[in-house]
């Protein structure tokens, strides 16, 4: 899994807890429901980073 990759799915996750958080504080309940599911799309995302991760680990292992 590349950086850049990673690096945006914290960012995705970053920007939906911030709309989240910004539409809780402005009694906004469509936008903050929409951050808290950006922020868990982007943790699903992060999730399947940490897999793909392991699996090229695992593969590594298997080759030595």
């Amino acid at each position: 899994m590349s950086t850049s990759d990673k690096a945006e799915h914290r960012a995705e996750e970053l920007k939906g807890k911030a709309k989240g958080g910004l539409g809780e504080a402005l009694g906004n309940e469509q936008m903050e429901a929409e951050g808290k599911n950006e922020e868990s799309s982007a943790q699903v995302k992060q999730a399947g980073d940490k897999v793909k991760d392991a699996a090229g680990d695992v593969k590594d292992a298997v080759k030595k």
